[in-house]
């Protein structure tokens, strides 16, 4: 029998261009669903988060049948914050389609993706999709890829890239911008023509490197990689070359290879294919897999260090134990242990002194999934203010500096600069485009905690913000802090209309009438710098004369509610993100007020 040709693509674009909805296309027209199944959109994003946010978090693998060559698919994110995975990803694959709205062109983010590709020597598919937007520009957006890429020192070869466009959300492919098509043909032509299927390298000693992680409750890690050369079997000794260079004989199990979106058992793969595998407890990204006395270690897949921390305690607030089912240090301890299986960007050390746990990832978004997660699955959890991680290079200090591309509008944009000055950014560019500005800064990671739902009240929404990791420079000196203080409940009970519409003057509210307080509880924004202990839970005395309908006439303000990034961003170095199942409420780290003045003291 001869071998299957394959080819392997990633799929690679800015937030929301439209990666998941084209491979929804990709599966639906290659008849891997059943005539009867039922098939949901984004089926890629298979985590209820991504569904909800409509971004993919994880990378994720599928595989499709055209003409005889079978087609590895990867769908990667787009958030700056899980940039590494999209950086594994590339070195695995042979070709990869960059997709680009027709409508909003290259972002910021379709930069880093494209960068990454072009430095590994792929040469793209660009996609130009949305082009039934009745804004769609996709001429103008084609000389501005073009231009993207020769700013990228993008090679000759590359610079012939091929153009598609489409309407993914319709399925649909055309040659050119007039061109009639009712499928991804085109599409599906175009990469069969212009992308080489792997070489046969079967009959060469095996050779292949995991660039991705699984977790199984039965199988434990597993590891995802693409077979360089050689074939790997079920049951096979090998050698595996580890991260820190040494070498482990082990045997594999479970393989298997990907058809539509499901896993198959295998007794064998070829070279080109991509595989998972399990029998390897400590496997890790990176590392090689060869047959013993053979190894030939393969360059290791540098991981992305974290830039941010925060430390995740035992809720020991007065509503502990009645949301959530998961409460304890070992509890804890057993969760994070299970992330670390899987989720490469984190590591975790146990606090001394405290029954604590510092959590270190590559951002907010990056550690708000991880929280998210748990309190979905039932935990309860107290997390600190997110703290930067500094380096120590030539006895002097450094902390992360961020690149932040931001498009607003230009009445908002002196607001904007004005505080991104203070937050010790340096502009690197400010170009005009229409009605908008298009900025360039680096920024330190400690100016941007609680930047990004600052800018999206400062710009009333219509600001875009892009942020990366840049580099490590010296530190640059204090940066300015939250301005105001906070009102906090005096006492526990249940908040009132009454004493709420007499303290909406003294700040913003964050609780309706009817929420549960304690003391210690974070329930307002003072309008004064200093913070203010209240009592949220006074009704007003009955009297003889009172009648019935006299408290109908309280009208609050809606309150402010907290998303779990926006919680994270407010809060100060002495108060805590109380996490539930059911709620997320702002604390003090002391709930007492006499022994928070005493400890301020």
């Amino acid at each position: 029998m001869s071998k299957k040709e394959i080819i392997n693509l990633a799929v690679i674009a800015h937030v929301d261009a439209g990666k998941s909805t084209l491979v929804d296309a990709f599966l639906n027209q290659s008849g891997v669903f059943r005539e009867n199944e039922e098939v949901v959109d984004c089926v890629m994003d298979s985590n209820d988060l991504e569904r909800e946010r409509g971004i993919t978090i994880y990378s994720k693998n599928c595989a499709i049948e055209y003409n005889g060559v079978k087609i590895n698919i990867v769908d990667t994110p787009g958030h700056a914050d899980f940039s590494s995975e999209v950086e594994r990803v590339i070195k695995a694959v042979d070709s990869a389609i960059l997709i680009v709205d027709a409508a909003e062109g290259p972002m910021p983010q379709t930069r880093f993706v494209l960068k990454k590709s072009l430095e590994k020597g792929i040469k793209p598919i660009v996609f130009i999709n949305k082009i039934d937007k009745n804004n769609q520009r996709a001429e103008e957006v084609r000389d501005e890829i073009l231009d993207l890429f020769i700013d990228l020192a993008a090679d000759d070869e590359q610079l012939e890239f091929p153009v598609i466009y489409g309407i993914a959300v319709e399925g649909k492919a055309f040659y050119d911008l007039d061109g009639d098509s009712e499928d991804l043909s085109p599409l599906f032509e175009t990469i069969i023509k212009t992308v080489d299927s792997y070489p046969d390298l079967d009959d060469k000693a095996l050779k292949m490197q995991v660039y991705d992680l699984a977790y199984d409750d039965y199988l434990g890690r597993i590891g995802i990689g693409r077979v360089y050369q050689g074939t790997i079997r079920d049951g096979q000794e090998v050698s595996v070359f580890k991260r820190d260079g040494s070498i482990e004989k082990a045997k594999i199990s479970n393989l298997k290879v990907y058809h539509g979106l499901s896993q198959n058992n295998v007794e064998e793969a070829k070279s080109g294919d991509i595989v998972s595998i399990a029998g390897i407890a400590d496997i890790s990204i990176g590392e090689t897999l060869s047959e013993p006395g053979k190894v030939e270690a393969m360059p290791m897949i540098e991981i992305a260090e974290p830039t941010l921390a925060m430390y995740f305690l035992v809720n020991d607030s007065p509503f502990a134990g009645q949301e959530g089912e998961y409460l304890t240090t070992r509890h804890l301890k057993a969760r994070l242990e299970r992330e670390l299986e899987v989720n490469v960007g984190l590591r975790v050390e146990k606090a001394e002194n405290t029954e604590a746990f510092k959590v270190s990832g590559r951002g907010e978004l990056h550690l708000s999934i991880l929280l998210e997660n748990m309190r979905r699955e039932g935990y309860e959890v107290s997390v600190s203010k997110p703290e930067v991680l500094m380096k120590e290079i030539n006895g002097k200090k450094h902390e992360p500096i961020e690149k932040v591309m931001i498009e607003v509008p230009e009445k908002y944009s002196g607001t904007v600069i004005n505080k991104l000055n203070q937050r010790k950014g340096i502009m690197q560019s400010m170009l005009p485009d229409g009605s908008y500005l298009h900025l360039e800064y680096l920024v330190p990671t400690r100016g941007l905690i609680g930047f990004r739902s600052e800018f999206i009240n400062d710009t009333s929404g219509e600001g875009t913000l892009i942020r990366s990791f840049s580099k490590y420079e010296e530190f640059k000196g204090e940066v300015p802090k939250r301005q105001n203080g906070v009102l906090v409940s005096n006492q526990m009970g249940t908040a009132m209309g009454y004493a709420l519409s007499n303290l909406e003057e003294r700040g913003v509210l964050f609780i309706e009438p009817g929420t549960k307080v304690y003391e210690g509880m974070i329930i307002g924004l003072n309008n004064r710098d200093n913070d203010l202990a209240v009592n949220a839970c006074k009704n007003k005395k009955l009297t003889n004369v009172r009648a019935s309908g006299s408290d109908d006439s309280i009208n609050l303000s809606p309150a402010k509610k907290f998303t779990l990034e926006q919680a994270l961003e407010f809060i100060e170095d002495d108060e805590l993100v109380e996490i539930t199942p059911e709620a997320i409420r702002l604390r003090k780290k002391i709930l007492n007020e006499k022994m928070r003045l005493r400890n301020s003291k």
